[in-house]
């Protein structure tokens, strides 16, 4: 507070917001030092630009800056390695978001839907560790809530609440999931995502005083966590048991002293590895080192179910054993929708539309892709028309669109802050080809003129070039794409256009 007036006093900024500044230098150059993939995240970059301006009050005045522009905010709740340092800096620099408006009383609703036919399918039907974590792999690309019913070895009836992580750089589907929330998570245990859950288990018709096991990934876990130190919520249920997977782990005991944790954590995930752990005698914590250190692959729920087991069988086995309860057939599978009323879906009401799920090899992705936040440039070269029709299939009614003996070659660039695939990077060659049915001579030219919903022509992709798996995964697997996966950088949000890609 002295350094917050020292500040005002002098007419410059506040001592307190310098040494913050600092801080989060140091922070940001020790991360990168581990992890210097994360340079390239488009996050990353912008804050880096931010805090590499000339002087530390000339930093300040940027930050802040940043803060306050609604396109960076996404782009910065990406960033989770760091997020802990961007809140306080954020609180220091009076730049805090407007206070989340309560509706109902702080409640959120949950909305029970269906499951398709294939994720009837692939859900577990026998309780165990890993089907839990499956059925959450399974559903967290809508963001729902899997709530089980399991027959236990002794014939009782009890209850599996399974919750997936955020949704970074992801658009949020009207849920509460989100990466800032997952933060506030370790603040408070009335979080918007643990008060969601509460409306769940309630519609779900769970008896009082039966017993749960609760199950979660990322912030699900963290929630999850938060939801067994509700006091009330623990005379209602007997919580006996809470695994949390890659989660941070929140301060403070289950309200209930006889819950069970159980706390998984690689070692190269940068998400739970700053957590404290309050021991207590109830209380399993299985530390292990993955194979890789790259994130945010070290923090997919798919690469934990992988690690449990390979790389950490004795963990696995110690979970199932103390899941012994829950260790018989599923009796009934319910998916649950979880509302924040407060906020409509993202892109509400032009990207909210119904969507499926379709399983790739690096797991389900929500189709139609939808993308919230993006940025894009297309850079446009004369080409011979011979030239493109050589690179062309060999097909008789696929040819290149131009006029006369000249066509174009499109390098394309995208800039994806926001999408149902993640945040990732796209650079793309591709050339217009003629309307497959009715071809017309200058119909390239022509279609210039025209809607976008009439034009004929269309674009035939040479090469594509991705900075995920899963997007690469999902080029090629779902629109038979030729994708790569490269180390691109594309930077679109300032005034000039720059691409680099390693040579």
């Amino acid at each position: 507070r002295i350094a917050r007036l020292l500040g005002a006093r002098r007419g410059g900024e506040p001592l307190a917001a310098l040494m913050a500044v600092t801080s989060l230098r140091l922070r940001i150059a020790a991360v990168l030092a581990g992890h210097p993939e994360l340079a390239r995240d488009p996050g990353m970059r912008r804050l880096t630009a931010a805090l590499g301006t000339r002087g530390d009050r000339e930093a300040v005045r940027a930050l802040r800056t940043l803060f306050q522009d609604p396109g960076a905010q996404r782009a910065l709740a990406a960033l989770t390695p760091v997020l802990d340092e961007l809140l306080r800096v954020r609180a220091l620099l009076d730049a805090e978001p407007p206070a989340e408006p309560e509706t109902g009383g702080g409640r959120r609703a949950a909305e029970a839907v269906d499951l398709t036919d294939r994720e009837r399918q692939t859900l577990a039907t026998e309780g165990s560790l890993l089907g839990f974590l499956r059925n959450i792999d399974i559903l967290a690309p809508e963001g729902r809530v899997l709530v089980q019913n399991v027959r236990g070895p002794d014939g009782v009836v009890r209850y599996v609440v399974q919750a997936p992580g955020t949704s970074s750089g992801r658009p949020r589907h009207g849920s509460p999931r989100d990466v800032v929330g997952a933060w506030r998570e370790q603040l408070t245990a009335d979080s918007p995502y643990t008060r969601a859950l509460r409306p769940a288990i309630e519609e779900h018709g769970i008896p009082r005083g039966a017993e749960l096991a609760l199950i979660g990934h990322g912030e699900g876990g963290t929630a999850l966590l938060n939801l067994a130190r509700d006091a009330g919520f623990c005379r209602a249920y007997r919580v006996t048991h809470v695994i949390a997977v890659g989660a941070p782990d929140p301060a403070g005991r289950p309200a209930d002293p006889r819950t069970w944790i159980g706390h998984v954590t690689n070692e190269h995930d940068l998400v739970p590895a700053a957590a404290p752990a309050d021991a207590h005698p109830g209380r399993y914590d299985a530390r292990y080192t993955g194979p890789t250190r790259a994130f945010p692959e070290s923090h997919l729920l798919r690469e934990y179910i992988g690690h449990l087991c390979t790389v950490a069988p004795d963990a696995r086995a110690h979970l199932d054993e103390a899941l012994t309860p829950y260790r018989g057939p599923v009796v009934r599978s319910q998916a649950y929708q979880l509302k924040d009323p407060a906020h409509p879906p993202e892109g509400h009401p032009f990207l909210t539309l119904p969507t499926s799920s379709i399983p790739t090899t690096t797991g389900p992705v929500g189709v139609p892709v939808r993308y919230q936040d993006s940025a894009a440039a297309h850079l446009c070269f004369p080409v011979r028309t011979e030239a493109v029709r050589a690179l062309l299939p060999d097909v008789p009614w696929m040819r290149p669109s131009g006029i006369g003996r000249r066509t174009l070659a499109v390098l394309s660039l995208y800039e994806h802050r926001c999408s149902t695939l993640g945040p990732y990077t796209e650079v793309a060659l591709s050339v217009p080809v003629d309307d497959l049915w009715r071809p017309h001579p200058a119909d390239f030219a022509t279609d210039l003129l025209r809607r976008a919903d009439l034009r004929r022509t269309g674009r035939h992709v040479l090469s594509l070039a991705v900075t995920t798996e899963e997007a690469r995964v999902a080029a090629r697997e779902l629109w038979g794409q030729p994708a790569v996966r490269a180390a691109a950088e594309v930077h679109l949000t300032g005034p000039r256009l720059r691409l680099s890609a390693p040579g």
